[in-house]
């Protein structure tokens, strides 16, 4: 696989929010990658979402 400019900086680590497979490809690459397995609250749906924000304003 070819690296690009952006991957051969020194001392550089991608963050990778979502897929895992993005940060595999950047390590694949050389760099150093943090994967966070983050997902949206509620998973997305908006609805609950609002419930949820209604519930903090209570508490």
């Amino acid at each position: 696989m070819e690296t690009t400019p952006l991957f051969e900086q020194e001392n550089m680590t991608v963050l990778n929010l979502g897929l895992e497979v993005f940060n595999d490809a950047v390590n694949m690459q050389g760099a150093t990658g943090v994967h966070i397995d983050w997902r949206p609250p509620a998973g997305g749906n908006l609805r609950l979402i609002e419930i949820i924000e209604r519930l903090k304003e209570l508490g």
